[in-house]
């Protein structure tokens, strides 16, 4: 059976990664962060980043040396067992449910800035936002790519541009001085903030899509990963000097006000577009991501509709079921009115045990400096499971379930 086309260079690659990671937390966490932290947040963004380094160069050598659309779960697979791989796989897909909806939520929340939008109107807005989502990953990755890096150029020209409005200058940044930051503040800020780089395991099932993986891959990651960590260490700079942030503003807020502080009113728009398009460039390449797993996932019964590709290489019947999912459960959470804020964190927790499942495979596969980096991956993993507590315990019972009670395949 012949394989996913292999259609992204490093440029694109970039701008995958880039836009997943800052996707909807751009417009909010640093409000966040500087409503935990305050000034001393300007430190947490670069301890972040290199704290998050290990766990990125362990996902970077484990795609180049083994590009798979399986990801995550195909490097558990060769570290341990087929079954655990299926877990880990599973375990991926159990977020569809409660994550997706919130994001496409959280993505027509700048429809409602803009047209006062309520109800059904959002509820079409999500449904169309999915339509559009199909009919990119319908022209393959390579379409999603460029969209997501013009996506990413509009990101930065926003920034930039607030930056050269309000005339920052390097003397303008209230950077505390090393022996002046408060740690307790620092570390909850940390715990907040690391949300903006989940996005790593989604970009993992892009890795066998590259024209050149054992290269282009781990470029596209690390550099994706600086630029994102830019970005976001840029908004907490201007969050700070405006003073966009407390607990009386809306986190997502802070940006467009500060745009409508310097352009005017009818410069909202523009702060609005640019956060719908990134909420959706996180979307579309969880929702590819999704797609290409499931694919994988079926492979091993080639008579599965699911595990076929179209004429384009693409698994669109894979794509298919997975945009129904999210269909039938943004429609049960907008029937059922539920909140999702409680619901998101568990899913949080699921990404951590699957950056924890990678690390211990990297612990497996891996030899002399890059084994060393997957056990420091390991053990921040397990430091950020201890920070989410006791909500924790979801991620834990889900993967004992799957383990559990998943059917065994038939040989």
């Amino acid at each position: 059976m012949s394989g996913l086309k292999q259609e992204l260079g490093l440029a694109q690659g970039v701008g995958l990664l880039s836009t997943s990671l800052l996707g909807t937390g751009v417009f909010a966490v640093p409000a966040l962060a500087a409503l935990v932290a305050g000034n001393n947040s300007l430190w947490a963004w670069p301890a972040l980043i290199v704290l998050v380094f290990p766990v990125a160069i362990v996902f970077a050598i484990l795609g180049r040396h083994f590009p798979s659309a399986g990801g995550v779960a195909h490097f558990v697979g060769m570290a341990f067992s087929p079954r655990l791989e299926r877990v880990t796989g599973w375990l991926f897909l159990s977020v569809i449910p409660v994550g997706l909806p919130a994001a496409l939520h959280i993505a027509t929340g700048f429809g409602q800035a803009l047209f006062g939008w309520h109800d059904e109107q959002l509820l079409l807005a999500e449904l169309g936002t999915l339509a559009i989502v199909w009919w990119v990953g319908s022209r393959g990755a390579s379409s999603s790519a460029n969209l997501q890096t013009l996506v990413a150029v509009l990101i930065v020209a926003l920034i930039a541009a607030i930056w050269w409005a309000g005339d920052i200058t390097l003397r303008d940044i209230p950077f505390p001085a090393i022996t002046d930051v408060e740690y307790p503040p620092l570390f909850a800020a940390l715990s907040v903030m690391f949300w903006c780089f989940v996005g790593l395991e989604a970009f993992a099932h892009l890795a066998s899509e590259f024209k050149q993986p054992e290269r282009d891959f781990p470029r596209a990651l690390m550099i994706g990963l600086l630029l994102a960590g830019t970005v976001y260490w840029a908004c907490t700079v201007l969050v700070l000097h405006f003073n966009a942030w407390g607990k009386e503003m809306a986190a997502a807020a802070s940006l467009p006000a500060i745009v409508v502080q310097l352009f005017g009113v009818k410069a909202l728009w523009v702060a609005c577009v640019i956060g719908y398009l990134a909420c959706f460039a996180s979307l579309n390449i969880y929702i590819q991501s999704f797609a290409r797993l499931v694919w994988s996932q079926a492979l091993y019964k080639p008579e599965s509709p699911l595990a076929r590709l179209s004429r384009r290489q693409l698994p669109l019947n894979a794509l298919n079921a997975v945009l129904g999912c999210c269909v039938l459960s943004t429609l049960c959470i907008y029937v059922l009115n539920i909140n999702l804020d409680a619901l998101i964190v568990y899913a949080n927790g699921i990404f951590i045990m699957i950056y924890l499942l990678c690390m211990l495979a990297g612990c497996r596969l891996l030899k002399g400096r890059y084994k060393l980096l997957a056990i420091t991956g390991a053990v921040l993993c397990l430091g950020l499971l201890a920070m989410v507590g006791w909500k924790s315990l979801y991620a834990v019972i889900m993967l004992a379930v799957l383990w559990l009670f998943l059917p065994k395949r038939s040989t």
